[in-house]
């Protein structure tokens, strides 16, 4: 008797496909997941839609919407195991800068009917909302990491993804140090590895793609970079990029936006 696949499912919310792509990327090594797997739904890649339940569903984007917020619950009860990929889905993305300014605001600006618009205040992380398994970080992820996290689960362990900091991977990859060798400002001590040391291997600073590592010393950071010249309008500024809303960044960004707001110097 043939051994059911497990059927994978992929979904998209608030975000910019960018993660969903990252999978198609993964070109060779797509076809022995797509051999392993019953690819249940994933628009992206196909039309075809098989009913639930789900083995593993891939989440994609942010809650946004009260649509979103209620479909982000079905998906959940049709999962037995769910998993987000990217900033948008791990840490509200790029769009929780609205979280810190007035989104009715904004749509009274953009909108000539706001009437017609219907958004939540806030762009959240699909963990706010409903039991994740695992989160998988970046922005955009890195699909060596995803063939990782989709062979963990649909082989009964636990993934094995680096908590370590960017520093590591500088290290290991033979960068000097920018920000000791050069002042430039850099996030790479807080920032969760993922790209392999990518942008200071190119002589610029960390941008916090893949959020913030384990118990980041975001304090000292700041410390750091106010050192190096950055005000604090710069300082908050750097901490509200791609995971704005992760509690690390979201929480070093608040302590300095009323610095920045009064025009104060670290």
């Amino acid at each position: 008797m043939a051994r059911r696949k497990p059927k994978l499912a992929v979904w998209k919310f608030s975000s910019c496909d960018g993660c969903q792509l990252s999978l198609l990327d993964c070109e060779d090594e797509l076809l022995a997941v797509a051999e392993s797997v019953e690819i249940a739904y994933f628009l992206e890649a196909t039309r075809v839609e098989i009913a639930g339940p789900y083995d593993l569903s891939l989440v994609e984007g942010s809650i946004g919407t009260p649509h979103d917020a209620q479909r982000i619950k079905e998906i959940r009860r049709k999962s037995k195991r769910l998993v987000t990929i990217g900033a948008c889905a791990t840490a509200g993305g790029i769009q929780a800068l609205r979280n810190f300014r007035d989104v009715d605001g904004f749509i009274r600006a953009v909108y000539a009917r706001p009437d017609y618009i219907d958004t939540l205040a806030t762009s959240t992380a699909i963990q706010d909302h409903v039991t994740v398994d695992f989160e998988l970080r970046g922005c955009p992820i890195d699909k060596g990491q995803l063939l990782e996290v989709l062979n963990a689960f649909l082989n009964g362990r636990r993934p094995v993804v680096p908590p370590h900091s960017q520093c590591l991977d500088c290290k290991l990859h033979g960068n000097v140090c920018i920000m000791v060798a050069d002042g430039t400002p850099c996030l790479g001590p807080v920032t969760q590895a993922g790209c392999g040391a990518l942008c200071p291997a190119h002589a610029r600073g960390c941008y916090g793609c893949f959020g913030p590592k384990e118990t980041p010393n975001t304090a000292a950071l700041a410390k750091q970079l106010a050192a190096l010249g950055c005000d604090a309008r710069t300082i908050a500024e750097s901490f509200r990029s791609f995971n704005a809303n992760a509690k690390a960044f979201r929480e070093e960004g608040d302590r300095w936006e009323a610095p920045a707001k009064q025009g104060l110097k670290p």
